[in-house]
């Protein structure tokens, strides 16, 4: 298969109804376990950003920690945490959202992020945009500079991508 986006998309496996009835979730765990796909999964990621001086790559737990410290590594970049709270053992700055019904917060450390540093953040989906507008509202709230977001999929119709505008989304997979 020469199309490396088509290649990737026979590496997810589709899973009706999870986790509730109605839901088709997008299961990455075939490409994560396919060295090839997993290997392409992270330069496709990387590759919009490899001019783009970034001096520090941030993820969400759980698979964003995959993803990112991956990315970091090809943009020999570091790499910070968003984690949910009470995971972390110092002094954390704490982002609260909303979600379909409630609300949800995520934190860093508050020394993760210099004043200035550019900042990829990283992700494994982008589907209502609220954790990931979260995850830059904290990267401004620590004085980085976001140079860019990468996911590997985007589900385009769920609406993230204007969470997040007009910040530069890089989605190397999208479903409609």
């Amino acid at each position: 298969m020469n199309d490396p986006v088509s290649h990737l998309k026979t590496l997810i496996r589709d899973v009706k109804d999870f986790p509730k009835k109605g839901i088709l979730f997008r299961d990455i765990t075939p490409l994560l376990s396919d060295p090839s796909g997993l290997a392409l999964s992270i330069e496709l990621l990387a590759n919009p950003f490899r001019d783009k001086h970034i001096d520090l790559v941030v993820g969400a737990e759980s698979r964003g920690f995959i993803f990112g410290t991956a990315v970091a590594c090809c943009l020999s970049a570091g790499f910070g945490l968003i984690r949910k709270p009470g995971k972390l053992p110092t002094e954390c700055v704490t982002m609260t959202y909303d979600l379909e019904y409630g609300k949800d917060a995520l934190q860093m450390h508050a020394d993760a992020i210099r004043p200035g540093q550019r900042v990829l953040v990283c992700d494994d989906v982008l589907a209502t945009g609220g954790t990931m507008k979260a995850s830059c509202d904290l990267v401004r709230q620590l004085g980085g500079q976001i140079a860019g977001v990468a996911v590997l999929i985007e589900l385009v119709g769920l609406g993230g991508r204007k969470k997040i505008a007009p910040l530069d989304l890089h989605s190397v997979l999208r479903y409609e």
